[in-house]
């Protein structure tokens, strides 16, 4: 069997260039979630007034930090990805109850977990073929 490497090529470069650009998308959009989670496992004065007016007491902080942080990390982890992307919209959707519990407006800190969730999941479309192949074939 013969593999005519013309129709390859044009295949094979648009998915590196999709798993690079996924991988970017991917490594901002942990870092910023890393940042949310250092300054909750910190407990930064920011962050415990901020929790304070959705309801939550400074010492449930430490504890969503440290779910965020794993959340991220399987995220990370090209084997555990789609487990972490499930935990981290998990951990979105809180933060969109929380934020509609106490009537926020609606832009920017309603949709804020929505515009970061939505980036989470493009990212690890972009830089897994495994879950491209799936999402084409119809589930």
């Amino acid at each position: 069997m013969t593999v005519n490497t013309a129709e390859l090529a044009p295949a094979t470069r648009a998915n590196r260039v999709a798993g690079w650009a996924g991988l970017a998308l991917s490594a901002l959009v942990s870092l910023l979630l890393l940042v949310d989670a250092a300054s909750k496992l910190l407990a930064s004065h920011a962050e415990v007034a901020g929790a304070a007016v959705i309801g939550f007491t400074a010492n449930t902080l430490p504890v969503i930090g440290a779910l965020l942080l794993l959340s991220v990390v399987l995220y990370a982890v090209p084997r555990t990805s789609v487990v972490g992307a499930v935990l981290i919209t998990a951990y979105l959707g809180g933060a969109l109850c929380a934020t509609l519990r106490i009537h926020a407006p609606l832009f920017p800190v309603l949709l804020a977990p929505v515009l970061v969730a939505v980036p989470v999941w493009l990212g690890l479309y972009l830089r897994s073929p495994a879950l491209r192949r799936l999402v084409h074939s119809g589930l």
